[in-house]
């Protein structure tokens, strides 16, 4: 047995079983995650709008624990699996104007990039024989930000796909409104990570674009502290490109009445609902890499992970911690600010966010062009 895992054949297998099996348990927690961030924002805007939320549904098996099950229930524990199972065995209507075909590849096309870029999302570190750092991640790429800058910009042509594919008025101003929305703020969060690159371009390294080195590069100090202009126009752009309120142009239920998703529902409409909140926690993620130290324990202090398998384990749960903040964060400004005019969210990216990325990114050109040790 060890002579064929020895084998150049046999590591490959492993290699291939081994990743696929952390690729499983990716998804798995993301989706987890997301069910959860939808059980979340019901309570929270349960408890803004001075009201339960979901508090009823309760699996059978936990009535037999008499306290625990009590407590479970009053925060929703069991809601998410009710909602899953409600979308998956709700009648599979199909509306007889649309286009059949890309009526149904629209929500997938949704769904896919958000869990695409986890392959090389970053979520903790790991120790090697030699003391040396590793990422816990499925493919460190060099290019790793760029994959995700590139690929997490097709989730918007699921959007589109839906709105022109449902065949109807206002799914498809919704399709254009995403598109419109994805141009204008797309060009102001990438000029805004430009600085960012020169920051984590340390003197020998050749990989600014790779987001452990990003991380690495923030031992001392957050970038948020350093590069607080990037991190408040990347964290707007977030939201844009998020679709979340203040800026659900595409949605907008008090003029679109549910924008490029008006025509669907049951199964279809649930792969939508879950590709926001899979866009908003990967989102969270990126801004935690790029901004908030990643797994880096607090500003100024060095780790505290121990260099075993336990420092792994608990790098990866502070991870988490910084993300489920971030999520909370969303959940907040949903319930908190009003929804934006269409035309306020056009000229808040083209007249004052692009403008700003543009002249913070100089301004740091400068900085660096005079004090390149700084």
């Amino acid at each position: 047995m060890n002579a064929f895992i020895q084998s150049p054949f046999g590591s490959f297998l492993l290699y291939i079983v081994l990743h696929t099996i952390y690729a499983l348990v990716v998804i798995v927690v993301l989706m987890t995650f997301c069910a959860y961030a939808v059980l979340a924002e019901r309570k929270i805007s349960g408890w803004i709008q001075n009201r339960p939320g979901p508090n009823r549904t309760q699996l059978p098996i936990l009535a037999y624990i008499p306290v625990l099950g009590n407590v479970l229930k009053r925060i929703g524990f069991s809601q998410p699996l009710a909602d899953g199972l409600k979308f998956l065995f709700k009648e599979n209507v199909m509306p007889g104007h649309v286009k059949k075909f890309y009526y149904i590849l629209a929500p997938c096309m949704s769904l896919i990039p958000a869990l695409t870029t986890c392959t090389v999302l970053p979520f903790g570190v790991w120790w090697a024989n030699g003391g040396a750092s590793q990422p816990l991640v499925l493919a460190n790429l060099d290019i790793g930000l760029l994959f995700i800058l590139a690929v997490s910009s097709l989730g918007v042509y699921g959007l589109v796909l839906a709105g022109w594919a449902s065949n109807s008025k206002y799914p498809f101003l919704g399709g254009i409104r995403a598109s419109a929305q994805l141009i204008s703020y797309e060009l102001a969060m990438g000029v805004s990570l430009l600085p960012v690159f020169l920051w984590s371009a340390a003197p020998g390294e050749t990989s600014p674009l790779n987001l452990f080195t990003i991380v690495q590069s923030q031992q001392t100090l957050w970038l948020v502290f350093w590069q607080p202009i990037s991190a408040l126009i990347f964290l707007v752009s977030l939201f844009a490109e998020t679709n979340r309120l203040p800026f659900d142009m595409a949605e907008s239920e008090t003029d679109l009445v549910g924008g490029f998703h008006t025509e669907y529902g049951s199964f279809k409409f649930g792969f939508f609902f879950i590709a926001e909140y899979a866009h908003m926690i990967v989102g969270s993620a990126v801004f935690v890499v790029l901004f908030m130290g990643g797994w880096n324990f607090l500003p100024g202090m060095a780790d505290p992970w121990p260099h075993n398998a336990i420092g792994s384990v608990l790098s990866v749960v502070w991870f988490l911690v910084k993300v489920l903040g971030f999520v909370l964060f969303f959940i907040w400004i949903r319930w908190t600010l009003p929804r934006f005019r269409y035309d306020h969210v056009m000229k808040l990216g083209w007249n004052v966010l692009l403008p700003l990325a543009v002249a913070n990114l100089i301004a740091y050109l400068v900085l660096f062009a005079f004090f390149p040790t700084f």
